[in-house]
């Protein structure tokens, strides 16, 4: 049983629904269990009822059960403020000012967001998980959470670049150093370059925690939208070396009745065969096992009725 389990899918599905149910799966079985949200929509707190925020807090009423809901936006100031006192502890006073502008310039930039969030999730899996025997995440959706997981591989590579294009620079300071004078900076005193080798190990550490101790299930409706993009997003997780468990089908039609007739039941009648012909085609073109078929609920998924999702689950919990 991998100690990590990554819920994903097309917004409104109902992700955070199924990763809070198989969190009370793992919690009632006796696992000590940390359910992180990873979406800016935070809806945990919702479902518990109780306000979390960005350390684990324990679930009220619910043994073993720990919760928590990163920030993004708070992940990217905190990131970017870190790579400014960073940077100005290696450039001189004269800059400092540029740095502030290329800061506010890239707190917008494409990735920001990720690369910020994916340093708390790494954080996460290091430091916050040495407590729990589970940690599942609740992720932003789909294109989000792509980006997100395909990080480690990404950046691992553009650090490497940077590392060797530093090494060649100083290299290049070294050779040009007059006399027997002691050059100043060398790749091995050199602070630039050692930042640089705790995010490539960081990286590294993510990237084979994913591949080795990791469960990935995509969430999706039995709809046609909805099974598109969850056949697309396996094969995008299968291109950066990670393969989803299961899938998860959520708010299924209840059939009405044999003996229920009128308008409204034959309105469900062709609802469910629909639904039922979807699920089909995700079986039939998805090499990834349907796991679980979640009825829908006419009211929030709270309480007693988030019990029932988590019996329907049935995903295994024990090692």
């Amino acid at each position: 049983m991998a100690r990590f389990t990554f819920f994903g899918g097309k917004g409104g599905v109902g992700k955070t629904t199924v990763s809070a149910a198989y969190a009370l799966r793992c919690a009632d079985a006796g696992h000590e269990t940390l359910v992180v949200s990873t979406d800016p929509a935070h809806s945990i707190s919702d479902v518990f009822d109780q306000p979390f925020g960005d350390e684990p807090e324990p679930v009220t009423g619910h043994e073993h059960l720990a919760a928590m809901e990163i920030d993004p936006e708070a992940e990217v100031e905190a990131h970017l403020m870190d790579i400014r006192r960073e940077m100005e502890a290696q450039v001189s006073q004269v800059v400092v000012n540029e740095i502030d502008k290329q800061i506010e310039m890239a707190h917008e930039t494409p990735g920001a967001y990720e690369a910020a969030l994916f340093d708390r999730v790494i954080r996460v899996m290091r430091e916050e998980a040495d407590a729990y025997d589970r940690v599942v995440f609740d992720t932003a959706p789909t294109g989000n959470t792509l980006r997100l997981l395909s990080l480690p591989e990404f950046l691992g590579d553009w650090v490497e670049r940077l590392i060797e294009k530093r090494e060649t620079s100083l290299d290049l300071y070294q050779k040009a150093a007059i006399g027997k004078e002691e050059p100043r900076k060398t790749a091995e005193n050199d602070p630039i370059i050692h930042r640089l080798r705790e995010r490539k190990e960081k990286f590294e550490f993510a990237g084979r925690t994913l591949r080795e101790d990791a469960d990935f299930y995509l969430v999706l409706n039995p709809d046609e939208l909805s099974v598109a993009e969850t056949r697309r997003a396996v094969e995008r997780l299968g291109e950066h070396g990670l393969s989803v468990t299961g899938l998860v089908v959520n708010k299924v039609t209840p059939a009405p009745d044999e003996d229920e007739h009128g308008r409204g039941a034959d309105y469900l009648r062709a609802r469910v065969e629909r639904e039922r012909e979807r699920i089909a085609e995700a079986e039939e073109t998805i090499p990834v096992p349907v796991v679980a078929r979640i009825a829908s609920r006419t009211g929030e998924v709270t309480g007693p009725l988030l019990d029932e999702v988590a019996a329907e689950l049935g995903i295994d919990v024990d090692d």
